[in-house]
């Protein structure tokens, strides 16, 4: 593969707070925007070639471009594998379990949280270390530093990555693993909680009203409370 150095310059606004990078769709839509922020957190970090980054989001508006953009970033820096949920669909704490599961390197939620979504809303990026917990203040800093005075991002030329089939795809020396978003946090909440009486719970005249909030757990929630307790 052609890994070029593209050349950039800094935005002065890629402040991070507690759960990462927001801002307006219009902002992230800006010229090398997302590169710059993914490419200062990459910086960054050290000791990440050939390992393993987990990776996905709730799906908002931007997502798309985003998520292709991430991947062939992440393919130049030389990470080794990237686990992304179908459609790249993965909620922030589907996310932290994988990491830790896999014994990921770390892993980038594309997510505003509770904010709402659209082209007139919000987007946000979200670093995620080894543990499965957000990025430490000290990281933080660092990315926030490198923001600042970026002048180069490393981008990979290839074609969009196909998330809609399930299992791995090889690119280069990269491996892209696509999995079903939902499989292994249903398989954790099972070790969590108390599965069988839940379903007898559900069994009975209980009912709850659910909001997610503009988030992505409605998958989660039919899979676990229609499918698997019977809601």
């Amino acid at each position: 593969m052609d890994i070029k150095a593209i050349k950039t310059k800094p935005y002065m606004d890629q402040k991070t707070g507690t759960s990462g990078l927001r801002k307006k769709v219009k902002v992230y839509a800006q010229e090398n925007y997302v590169e710059n922020f993914v490419q200062s957190i990459f910086d960054s970090l050290e000791g990440f070639e050939g390992k393993t980054l987990i990776l996905g989001g709730d799906g908002r508006y931007f997502s798309d471009h985003a998520i292709q953009v991430i991947m062939k970033m992440a393919i130049a820096n030389q990470f080794g594998r990237i686990v992304v949920g179908q459609n790249g669909i993965l909620s922030t704490p589907a996310l932290s379990h994988l990491i830790v599961k896999k014994g990921a390197f770390g892993g980038l939620a594309l997510t505003a949280s509770h904010n709402p979504g659209g082209p007139d809303h919000d987007f946000g990026i979200k670093y995620n270390i080894a543990n499965g917990a957000g990025a430490p203040d000290a990281l933080t800093n660092k990315i926030i530093e490198r923001t600042k005075v970026i002048d180069r991002y490393w981008m990979v030329d290839i074609p969009d990555i196909d998330l809609s089939r399930l299992g791995e795809q090889q690119i280069g020396s990269m491996t892209i693993e696509v999995i079903d978003p939902v499989d292994d946090y249903l398989e954790y909440m099972q070790q969590i909680f108390d599965f069988d009486l839940l379903k007898k719970l559900f069994a009975s005249d209980f009912t709850f009203a659910y909001d997610a909030m503009n988030a992505v757990t409605g998958p989660y929630a039919k899979r676990i409370f229609e499918q698997t307790l019977g809601a």
